[in-house]
């Protein structure tokens, strides 16, 4: 329960000529006193009233158009602004009129070197979504195009990653088996990706990014861990030898499956390919750890990994001893795969259940890479611009033969490690893609599968955040309830699974700080006017026969009967405490509403119980800084002239002077 607990000890301020002359507190507040002594009391204000056609416009503006992305259009002659239409969804043409040598030499170096890290890796990505290794490479070619034209980041790099993969794997095959039913499995593929472009753009042309904060970063966090043991375990096939291996995801499944295996499915020389490599990766991934300035280590070890292991497996001919090795790779660029997509019959409402899911995957790795560069190169990253790039570039690749491409975090960070300038590194390497396609592919006949199962582990070992996980821990207990959840949804059960446990978590947390908000008592901070929180200042000291509490949320439906009863339970709390040391009971009830942003039909009705239940015991109900909406509502229900308009004060300490005047004003 989001809720600040009374302290056991309240201290109560007193006031002599309380004492002595047992004043009548209550009399005192019929109006609000003006006495020599006591400061100018102002009233609060209540905002001049809107037209309706004009409140709906600046609620949808404020909604939709926060960042005002017209701006640059006002006032401006109608060449330009069609000019900046055009720059607005090619952010090329507006970047590329400052391009220059300098930035070229940037980019040309770290298109050059994520092009290195980028081709063994799409190999085996593609394994990993059960496609043949030229896929990979293809959604490595056609999408990065796209997004230099059309995306706003300087820094991200396209193509496929190991999350999205297996999720696309894991889900188109629990529709079409990809051994049995090849082509069928490949179609759907590209279906699903076409409607993963589709959600991502229509989302962005709408304006409607906001909707993957839902996902919170700790549930991020957890799926992404998850995942990546996940593809990890996956690996072991590839890394051992194993021909007969389970098609299940979860930890037991997959380890049950190798141990099974182990007497008669393992070959020794695939493992000692797989585990050398997988070595000699993860201590160059130290290396460039270690010393930022080798950085180009790390990248461009895969591609060694792969040159040296296919040499070794074509002179020593060990496939012929079981070495599982890639054999053949399509030659050429892509292909078109327009008819190869389903607009209608079964597999229609398949292919867009997994392309949405996907897609929003896909979307929010791509934008948390986005924004996370942007904020270190201090540049702003428009957000729906992104999404509708990111979407058109998968709707072009679902006809180009690709599956599902976003911003990839491994690549991008050697992309901006490398010293790119702009979104042409990602043409580099898509040119880098496209001579690997057309010309070198044949050599890969002989690279071993374990190579690229090692590439692949050595790659998602990164995705386990352990430090992010510690500080979530540290700051809040839910959202590690949330980053835990959706971590051993993915191991223990499915990919999907862990997802949406990740998205019903997120949800639980929205709606049980949406339904049980906090509410606090508030006491006087000596020698000031100033009320806070008793728990967070115990040296505050409460104020004799006068409850403060403040309600830290908006009020609406969903919370306004929680509310009452426990600004009514407060007061019940205080009343026994009172009652037990013999003291005079509370008259005045003060609701602090600075925090409280809105307030509903269903809040008035609970404020107007509120006031009914505390007149039959005989308090006060007085509110303090309403807001401009809150003041506004409480007029437009007549609940402020049923409590009277002396009982609602610009300040807590206006309303306390109004209760109590010389307590009020001692300093």
């Amino acid at each position: 329960m989001n809720m600040e607990q009374p302290v056991s000890s309240t201290v109560y301020s007193t006031d002599k000529e309380h004492e002595t002359k047992d004043m009548d507190i209550r009399s005192l507040s019929s109006s609000h006193p003006q006495t020599p002594n006591s400061p100018h009391t102002h009233k609060v204000g209540i905002p001049p009233k809107q037209n309706l056609l004009k409140e709906i416009k600046a609620t949808v503006k404020e909604t939709f158009f926060a960042d005002d992305p017209l701006r640059p259009f006002k006032d401006q002659p109608r060449s330009k602004k069609f000019i900046l239409g055009i720059q607005t969804i090619f952010p090329i043409l507006e970047w590329g009129r400052s391009y220059n040598f300098t930035k070229f030499q940037g980019d040309i170096i770290a298109g050059l070197t994520i092009a290195s890290l980028c081709i063994p890796q799409d190999i085996g990505y593609a394994k990993l979504a059960n496609l043949d290794p030229q896929y990979g490479l293809y959604t490595s070619f056609v999408p990065p195009l796209i997004y230099a034209f059309m995306g706003s980041s300087r820094d991200i790099a396209i193509g496929p990653v190991a999350v999205v993969s297996l999720l696309m794997g894991t889900l188109l095959e629990n529709e079409v088996d990809s051994k049995k039913d090849a082509e069928t499995y490949r179609r759907l593929a590209f279906t699903a990706t076409f409607f993963a472009g589709i959600t991502q753009a229509t989302l962005g042309f709408f304006r409607l990014g906001f909707l993957i904060d839902f996902l919170s970063h700790a549930a991020v966090v957890g799926f992404m861990g998850g995942a990546a043991i996940t593809i990890a375990l996956q690996q072991l096939k590839g890394l051992l030898g194993i021909k007969d291996f389970t098609k299940k995801t979860d930890i037991v499944s997959v380890l049950h499956s190798v141990f099974v295996s182990a007497h008669h499915g393992w070959n020794w020389q695939t493992i000692v390919i797989g585990v050398s490599f997988l070595a000699f990766l993860l201590f160059a991934k130290y290396i460039g750890k270690k010393n930022k300035k080798l950085f180009w280590v790390p990248a461009i070890a895969p591609l060694i990994s792969v040159i040296m292991s296919t040499f070794f497996v074509f002179i020593t001919r060990a496939d012929k001893q079981g070495v599982q090795i890639v054999k053949h790779i399509e030659k050429g660029i892509n292909p078109s795969s327009v008819k190869e997509i389903y607009f209608s019959g079964h597999y229609l409402p398949k292919g867009f259940k997994i392309g949405v899911v996907a897609g929003m995957i896909a979307l929010t790795e791509a934008i948390a890479i986005g924004r996370t560069f942007a904020a270190m190169k201090d540049y702003q990253l428009d957000g729906n611009k992104e999404m509708v790039a990111l979407g058109t570039m998968n709707i072009v690749g679902s006809m180009t033969s690709c599956y599902a491409a976003t911003g990839s975090f491994s690549r991008s960070a050697v992309n901006y490690m490398a010293g790119c300038q702009t979104a042409f590194s990602n043409i580099v390497m898509s040119c880098v893609v496209f001579l690997t396609l057309q010309f070198i592919t044949p050599l890969f006949k002989y690279t071993p599968n374990a190579i690229l199962a090692a590439i692949i582990i050595s790659a998602v070992v990164g995705l386990i955040d352990f430090e992010a996980a510690i500080l979530i821990w540290k700051i809040d207990k839910f959202d590690f309830i949330a980053c835990m959840g959706a971590f051993f949804g993915v191991v223990f059960s499915t990919v999907e699974k862990g997802l949406l446990i990740a998205v019903s978590i997120s949800f639980a947390k929205i709606l049980l700080q949406v339904t049980r908000p906090r509410t606090a008592i508030l006491g006087k901070l000596p020698g000031t006017t100033v009320y806070r929180n008793i728990q967070q200042y115990p040296g505050a000291t409460m104020v004799q026969g006068v409850l403060i509490v403040r309600v830290d949320s908006a009020i609406y439906f969903s919370n306004s009967n929680y509310v009452r009863e426990r600004i009514l339970r407060w007061l019940t709390d205080e009343e026994e405490k009172l009652k037990a040391s013999y003291q005079p009971k509370i008259q005045f009830l003060i609701v602090e509403m600075s925090p409280v942003t809105d307030i509903d039909t269903s809040g008035i009705h609970a404020l107007e119980e509120l006031y009914k239940s505390l007149q039959k015991k005989d308090v006060q109900l007085i509110l303090a800084n309403p807001g401009p909406v809150v003041i506004d509502k409480l007029y437009a229900s007549n609940f402020a002239n049923t409590i009277g308009e002396d009982k609602i004060f610009l300040t807590v300490a206006d309303a306390v002077a109004s209760c109590s005047p010389k307590l009020a004003t001692e300093v």
